[in-house]
């Protein structure tokens, strides 16, 4: 079964947001938020533990729960788990310092060992009120979170949790696991294995408008000779694609500032949302398969399926490509 076969629709809901990360969420917003994600017929859910130390994971349950479990695809992460004692000095999250920053308090066992694994899938089933998981993700062993280290954290992965999704796989109690990384070169590595094989990887941040060309370099030619999908995480480059200040969970820099402005000059050129050009985009290459733009508000999840179906002309994509602003290799909508 591929991974475009078990994913429900082309746009999925990331529930990073929910967990905190740039900002503390009331908690009437964040349920609001999911159940507009449903009303508006949105069926895959993605999200971690490591989304406010548990957070993320018990909003999302709070509403999904009380769904239909058939009608929805579902997939979390393992690699981090939530312990009940709280976390006294400041976490080191690499890169990303400050993320989740206003989550739950709980420390947090960074570990891809089989038994972390599997107590990992433990404590999501019970934060997500459910009985089953779709697709799992391993989280994070790449080079932001771990600098030089990420080697030997991808080492602790493969013979721990790759060897437990895939016989959580073989044994139907999962129906696909892959890699969950802002970086392509851990899902290189994994793709060049025997074994064990994965279904997809969700990679997030490195196939969007403004970030995309290494990508095509090497990941994506060996996904797609391998029949192995793609989940786009962070199609709006953490926001500044989408109104935001962030880029890469930072502020961000002139440099991608003078861009998203340039975008979005070509893209009121030609009467269209920056929205529909970043999600449309994100889904024109053939390996993947869904894409998982993150909200914390109701309107922004009307937004994005409005995005989804918003008529985009082939000039925009022309021109775009005439600008520089995307790679001559990308694939864009309509043969662009």
């Amino acid at each position: 079964m591929t991974l475009n076969e078990i994913l429900s629709g082309r746009l999925g809901f990331g529930t990073a947001p929910l967990g905190n990360m740039f900002r503390a969420i009331p908690e009437d917003e964040a349920f609001a938020t999911v159940e507009a994600a449903w009303e508006r017929g949105i069926r895959y859910y993605d999200t971690a533990p490591f989304y406010g130390a548990g957070l993320a994971e018990s909003r999302l349950g709070q509403v999904l729960s009380a769904k239909p479990r058939d009608s929805y695809v579902l997939s979390t992460k393992v690699g981090r788990v939530i312990l009940d004692e709280h976390e006294e000095a400041a976490r080191d999250l690499g890169e990303k310092g400050g993320l989740f920053e206003h989550g739950n308090p709980n420390k947090i066992l960074h570990e891809w060992t089989a038994d972390a694994t599997e107590r990992s899938i433990e404590d999501s089933l019970k934060r997500l009120g459910t009985d089953r998981l779709d697709v799992v993700w391993v989280h994070d062993i790449a080079q932001d979170f771990h600098g030089d280290l990420w080697l030997g954290k991808f080492e602790e992965a493969r013979t721990g949790a790759f060897r437990v999704l895939s016989r959580l796989r073989d044994e139907g109690v999962i129906k696909a696991w892959g890699l969950g990384v802002n970086k392509t070169e851990p899902i290189e590595l994994t793709l060049a294995l025997d074994e064990p094989r994965p279904d997809g990887f969700l990679l997030a941040g490195r196939y969007t408008l403004l970030d995309h060309e290494h990508a095509l370099q090497r990941l994506l030619p060996m996904a797609q000779e391998q029949n192995v999908g793609m989940v786009v995480g962070g199609p709006y480059s953490s926001g500044v694609l989408a109104g935001g200040t962030h880029f890469e969970y930072q502020q961000a820099p002139p440099r991608i500032v003078e861009r998203v402005d340039r975008l979005k000059t070509l893209a009121a050129r030609h009467g269209i949302s920056i929205k529909a050009a970043a999600l449309q985009f994100s889904l024109a290459h053939p390996v993947a398969a869904a894409v998982i733009p993150g909200a914390t508000r109701p309107s922004r999840i009307a937004e994005d399926t409005a995005a989804l179906v918003e008529t985009v002309p082939a000039e925009f994509w022309h021109d775009l490509r005439a600008a520089g602003l995307v790679h001559s290799a990308a694939p864009l909508p309509h043969n662009a």
